[in-house]
């Protein structure tokens, strides 16, 4: 069964699962194109581009490289991947937070390859987009409203005030102080701006039997949530966000849910392709935490890849009915006093 933190009437309904008389269509999921490719563009900004190699992955060196998840291609493919799933998960949403047909500026921590702000900058050309990272493996040529800087999202705030939105995707679990981000982030948005949150909940959950309690994949997640905590991070951050906003002052704090299939398991067509998605993230997932998470545990190499064999079997299975569930969170920073908060 599902184990979440949200309450039932947060929760996305399920997914049907396809049967023995449907037809087979995974192979027309083979490929996917995700072209971020623009028309205008402007060179990077930074300077930045130190790495460290560490068995057999490269890593940031920036900060002394304290971010436990490699920088390489393989997971630049992944961060990629999961962007095209999210487009077709939300169809084409970019985020839910209700700024506007016009937003002025835009801020994306944590932008990773650059891909969401990429897309952001094209279909905004009002705003002024920003993507911050540690690592300087964004684009070279970007939207002439586009800038990256490279820098600790952590390590104060030197990115100016005003921002209509601050976005961050799938970098909660790897913040060691959210609570300070967050309140950050409320004292530069505008008065009325709002700040989103997109995180997976980081678990292989399922509401009919078919994965076991002990089933492999399923102490992956378990695993890794573990070894994260080594490095003073929370690998499940993102399914209990609700009271750091809260905390931080947000109001309004909103949440919709996505349930992600793990596989091509579904009926639904649009949820197969999801699910390849998700399937081929996992797996490169597999690899990043066998590189550096799971040895901090101390697991040996060879302890490593037979666990990860096993839950590369279930990965697998299209019997298996596994899914992860996909938050976004939204908060809002109140208007000015005698403008009343948008409801």
């Amino acid at each position: 069964m599902a184990t979440t933190s949200i309450p039932p009437s947060e929760q996305p309904p399920p997914i049907e699962a396809a049967t023995d008389n449907d037809p087979e269509e995974e192979d027309e999921f083979a490929t996917s194109d995700f072209d971020a490719s623009t028309s205008a563009s402007t060179s990077i900004t930074s300077s930045v581009y130190s790495h460290a190699y560490e068995n057999g992955r490269r890593y940031h060196q920036y900060r002394h490289g304290r971010y436990p998840i490699p920088n390489d291609d393989t997971e630049q493919n992944r961060d990629d991947m999961k962007h095209a799933m999210m487009l077709e998960l939300t169809d084409g949403k970019l985020f839910y937070a209700p700024v506007g047909d016009n937003p002025q500026k835009i801020i994306d921590l944590g932008t990773g390859t650059g891909i969401w702000a990429v897309d952001v900058a094209d279909r905004y050309p009002s705003a002024a987009v920003v993507g911050v990272d540690l690592s300087p493996i964004q684009p070279t040529w970007v939207p002439q409203n586009l800038k990256f800087f490279v820098d600790d999202i952590e390590d104060g705030w030197v990115n100016g005030d005003g921002w209509d939105l601050v976005h961050l995707r799938c970098i909660t679990p790897w913040l060691k102080d959210k609570d300070t981000l967050f309140g950050r982030a409320y004292e530069n948005l505008k008065p009325g701006g709002w700040v989103e949150i997109q995180e997976f909940d980081a678990r292989a959950n399922c509401d009919d039997g078919t994965l076991a309690d002990d089933a492999a994949l399923k102490r992956f997640f378990d695993t890794a949530e573990q070894a994260v905590k080594t490095f003073g991070m929370d690998f499940r951050a993102g399914e209990k966000l609700r009271e750091p906003l809260e905390k931080a002052g947000f109001v309004n704090v909103r949440l919709v849910t996505h349930k992600v299939p793990i596989g091509t398991w579904p009926k639904d067509k649009r949820l197969r392709l999801i699910g390849l998605y998700a399937r081929t993230a996992v797996n490169d997932m597999f690899g990043a935490m066998a590189a550096k998470p799971f040895r901090a545990l101390g697991m040996d190499p060879v302890e490593i890849e037979v666990f990860l064999a096993a839950a590369r079997k279930d990965l697998n299975n299209p019997e298996i009915h596994a899914y992860e569930i996909f938050y976004f969170w939204m908060g809002q920073k109140p208007e000015e006093k005698g403008k009343g908060a948008e409801e």
